[in-house]
């Protein structure tokens, strides 16, 4: 028997029909995670990054050609992907860096999630062994490994100085690491400091290695 306690003052004095009865039911059978879980999967807006290749869950059936003729000038193809949305981005823990940037020699805030966390949601593994093939809408793409995805601390940025980022800009996401702050990048000229981080990021292909 399922005991319904979320009943507000405004409706527990009607009886409940059948579709609340079962609703509730099922609400109370499935733990608090496998509810946020199953919200997660859900894309209520446009897609802001594709994530294929060495994955174990999938939002997304194989490419169409037709309806993606920017992923297919890149030359990639996939049978499955796991497709993130900015709501989906943002569900995740974000973390917030402060690099100076090579455009203006200005320190600026990025926040976003982890980029291990990001790939992680779409399941793979974080003990994997695998390398982060990042493509961004003019082409350029960074080869990184999880292993050093994660020593870098590098984010998925979604917003600059606290606002989303243009397509046209550094948007709408930039795989990027606190430069100023690690010890491979923080001596090095300020424009050979991000070569590893794609702006107008929109594609990763997990390679195993």
């Amino acid at each position: 028997m399922v005991t319904v306690n979320w009943i507000d003052k405004r409706t527990r004095d009607r009886p409940m029909d059948k579709r609340q009865f079962l609703v509730a039911g099922a609400l109370g059978a499935v733990a608090p995670s496998q509810v946020r879980a199953a919200a997660s999967n859900a894309r209520s807006g446009p897609g802001l990054l594709t994530v294929a290749g060495a994955i174990s869950r999938s939002n997304r059936g194989p490419l169409d050609p037709a309806l993606a003729p920017l992923i297919v000038k890149h030359g990639t193809r996939f049978d499955r992907a796991w497709e993130f949305d900015f709501a989906m981005l943002s569900r995740l823990p974000a973390v917030t860096i402060r690099p100076t940037l090579e455009y203006d020699a200005k320190a600026h805030k990025l926040s976003g999630p982890l980029l291990d966390s990001v790939v992680e949601a779409a399941g793979v593994a974080a003990s994997a062994s695998v390398t982060l093939l990042m493509r961004a809408l003019d082409g350029y793409v960074v080869a990184v490994s999880l292993a050093d995805a994660r020593r870098y601390r590098m984010i998925l940025a979604t917003t600059l100085d606290g606002m989303p980022m243009s397509i046209g800009g550094l948007g709408p996401l930039w795989a990027v690491y606190d430069a100023d702050r690690l010890a491979d990048f923080k001596d090095k000229p300020l424009k050979e400091r991000f070569g590893l981080c794609p702006w107008g990021l929109y594609f990763i292909e997990v390679k195993s290695t």
